[in-house]
């Protein structure tokens, strides 16, 4: 069964200098791209009955593929290991053309759960690279989005993991290059890294349309405002979540003395809070607002009562269900990437 996390009264409510409170950011936790495709999984098993196999990990967050796996999901690394025929779930993150055709080989019956906004950079490395350019995809080696996006045309694609990477890449004309991004990248270090590299290719082409997702935007807007305040800020999600990272990291950079990611409440030291006036909280894209409400519940019971919500935007986007999961569904999904939270 999935872990339960967070118990009241498990920190000590130590008295420090000046008044204890969190400043809790808003816009946090489940993006509509998140929401869709665990809600995709969900209804898969209600039509189809468990098993339903995904492919990787449907979102980056442990508690999600856990409490999934128990509702009857199984989760393989590629869709080989798949029996013929079955139900596989593509995950959020998006998979190469070659994925789809592997899948198509062993007859499974595929269910596309990718982000329409990871679709939507798909969409531009297929035109970009019809029209001949190539494209520097920024974003991180081994990462299943950067991946997916690479195999939509590899012959054209050269990734840049990092800034230091802009500038020593090589391309083989430099008067038709463009940069495409992952999504979940921080907004910040992605345009220092397209500003190395235009300063070595003049030309570079942008891309038709920002392609660092809203969410990941708003989230690092968020924190950035949290953080100027905080002493202590703490982020809920996964290690391999490249947005609850970042926000670690953009915390660090904005003013937090100290930052943290955890995947549960219970990993919240009572060390950290130690002389700590200000705790920030926030969540990454993948992470559901229960184990926020956890880490609020211990950090209440170590005498941090005051939450004050710091909101920088709103969000109501929602995405419609993948195809094969429509007829005879609620067009509305789960409703789950609400970051609303009573501050009494």
């Amino acid at each position: 069964m999935p872990r339960v996390p967070g118990r009241r009264g498990r920190l000590q409510d130590i008295p420090v200098v000046g008044h204890k409170r969190v400043l809790l950011a808003a816009p946090r936790g489940y993006c509509a791209g998140v929401d869709r495709a665990v809600v995709a999984v969900e209804k898969a098993l209600e039509r189809y009955g468990a098993p339903v196999y995904v492919r990787k990990q449907i979102v980056h967050n442990v508690h999600v593929v856990t409490e999934l796996e128990a509702k009857g999901a199984v989760f393989v690394d590629e869709v080989d290991e798949v029996p013929a025929g079955a139900h596989v779930v593509f995950s959020a993150h998006g998979v190469s053309p070659a994925v789809v055709s592997a899948a198509s080989d062993r007859g499974l019956q595929a269910i596309d759960a990718t982000c329409p906004l990871v679709t939507k950079v798909h969409r531009e490395a297929v035109r970009f690279a019809r029209d001949d350019y190539e494209i520097l995809l920024i974003g991180h080696l081994g990462h299943e989005e950067v991946e997916g996006t690479a195999g939509e045309a590899p012959e054209h694609v050269t990734i840049v993991n990092s800034p230091a990477d802009a500038d020593t890449v090589e391309v083989r004309d430099p008067g038709k290059v463009v940069w495409l991004s992952q999504t979940t990248l921080s907004v910040d270090e992605t345009m220092e890294t397209v500003r190395r590299l235009r300063a070595r290719f003049p030309e570079l082409q942008d891309p038709p349309s920002d392609d660092i997702c809203y969410a990941t935007q708003n989230r690092q807007v968020a924190i950035k405002k949290v953080a100027v305040g905080a002493d202590l800020v703490i982020v809920v999600g996964s290690a391999n979540s490249s947005n609850s990272v970042r926000l670690v990291e953009v915390a660090l950079e904005h003013g937090a003395k100290a930052a943290y990611r955890v995947d549960y409440a219970d990993e919240v030291r009572q060390e950290w809070l130690e002389g700590v006036q200000t705790v920030g909280v926030t969540s990454g894209a993948s992470v559901p607002e229960v184990l926020v409400q956890q880490v609020l519940d211990d950090l209440a019971g170590a005498g941090y009562r005051d939450v004050e919500e710091v909101r920088t935007a709103e969000e109501d986007l929602v995405f419609s269900l993948p195809k094969e999961l429509r007829g005879g569904m609620s067009g509305r999904l789960g409703g789950r990437a609400s970051t609303e939270r009573s501050s009494s």
